[in-house]
């Protein structure tokens, strides 16, 4: 969450930031410096009180001592009224803490200040764009129908054991989801990353940790007998795997990477565009993290966008890099990239990963911190990024590479599917 010194700093810029993720936020942050004076107020007199009390106690000790029994007698009565009276204080100091904390968590993190005021996707500025866009076909198939033809995705059968949303892998379907989760973790460790197996459930702390609670509680799978939430990225407990944690200059920068399961709820998805592989309820994804020192952020962003283009280009997918405006930016998140594939059967673009910086926002949350070299400790900067997320990737590797012979496989997958054609 936004810290209280970004907003004592300089309430207008937050507030101008702010409305560029289309948030008017001028009431709410005035409450917010409102709140926070009445807590300092209040914290004030408490220690006034406690210091008055502390006085009072060694003064009856040395009353007693000389005998005065009738003055000590008055300094209880005196001493009894302060308690009384820090009670009240303290009722106070909490209640105010309690609303001021829910305004603080309920404000969105402040975008980057290049981040652009557009409202919707069609706003989000493409920064640059690979491979050639075409049809390899006169009527290229969608991968519905190519998976239906080579058997390797039942959405059907999915549908009848759980629900839609949960497509079952067959045969080189099924195998390719193993090839492409191997790729990307032995890509990933490569590149220095280490290797975390997370679970896949996680404690209301955790959720809220990252941002998923409370601005995305109606997307997530709740279990309600353990109170535990199921995961909708590998982010969420592998970040918080540093949560109420104080990390040395020398661990700096973290970088992990997990693959799992990722499970969505998708509320309010519906039509076209939700069709196959588009948008799913459960679905594999490997994901990259990283925390950071605060002045190396925005250089680590760049680099884990040119570490996903990378893996797109292993792939042989056209992929472009889109920056996204105030209106498309999540909750959490100060700057995110989008990386999307073109899928030849749907002739459109598909996102197949975001990368994000969300500098201090969950950090905040999670007391996450680091001590520098001259002992003082501050908030680190945390990043995440889909490399990548499955069920798209897939989507565009069907329909990009089918040819009157089968589905060609890319040749930098071919070691991990052990077969170069889906026939």
């Amino acid at each position: 969450m936004i810290t209280l010194s970004q907003i004592r700093e300089n309430p207008e810029q937050v507030i101008q930031r702010l409305a560029i993720k289309h948030i008017d936020a001028i009431a709410t942050i005035h409450q917010i410096l409102d709140l926070d004076d009445r807590k300092k107020t209040a914290q004030k007199k408490l220690d006034d009180n406690l210091s008055q009390s502390n006085a009072i106690a060694k003064e009856i000790g040395i009353i007693f001592k000389q005998g005065k029994a009738a003055d000590a007698d008055l300094l209880k009565e005196k001493s009894a009224n302060l308690k009384n009276v820090a009670k009240e204080l303290s009722s106070e100091f909490d209640r105010l803490k309690e609303e001021l904390d829910a305004l603080l968590v309920a404000l969105p993190n402040v975008p980057h200040s290049s981040i652009k005021p557009g409202r919707t996707a069609e706003d989000n500025e493409i920064i640059r764009s690979s491979g050639e866009v075409f049809t390899k076909e006169a009527a290229p198939l969608p991968h519905w129908d190519l998976s239906a033809r080579y058997d390797l995705i039942d959405f059907g059968l999915g549908s009848k054991i759980t629900g839609a949303g949960f497509p079952v892998y067959k045969k080189q379907g099924a195998r390719l989801q193993r090839a492409l989760i191997n790729f990307f973790l032995d890509q990933a460790l490569a590149a220095g990353y280490q290797e975390i197996q997370p679970p896949y459930l996680v404690n209301e702390a955790s959720a809220f940790g990252t941002g998923q609670l409370p601005d995305k509680d109606a997307q997530m799978y709740y279990v309600q007998l353990d109170d535990l939430y199921l995961i909708p990225t590998a982010e969420v407990p592998v970040t918080n795997l540093y949560r109420d944690q104080i990390l040395k200059v020398d661990d700096l920068p973290v970088k992990n990477v997990a693959y799992s399961a990722c499970f969505r709820r998708e509320a309010g998805s519906y039509g076209k565009d939700v069709r196959g592989l588009n948008r799913l309820h459960q679905f594999d994804k490997v994901e990259i993290v990283q925390i950071t020192r605060p002045e190396y952020s925005y250089r680590t962003l760049e680099e884990m966008v040119q570490y996903v283009t990378g893996l797109l280009e292993k792939l042989e997918l056209p992929y472009r890099v889109v920056k996204l405006c105030g209106g498309d930016i999540s909750f959490a998140s100060a700057m995110t990239y989008d990386m999307e594939v073109f899928a030849a059967g749907q002739q459109k673009w598909l996102e197949v990963s975001s990368v994000s910086n969300f500098e201090t926002f969950q950090s905040n949350r999670m007391k996450l911190r680091f001590k520098d070299e001259t002992g003082k400790t501050a908030l680190a900067h945390t990043l995440n990024g889909s490399a990548l997320a499955l069920p798209r990737i897939v989507a565009a590797l069907l329909e990009d590479n089918q040819t009157a012979e089968g589905i060609r496989i890319p040749a930098a997958l071919i070691p991990f599917t052990g077969f170069d054609f889906i026939k």
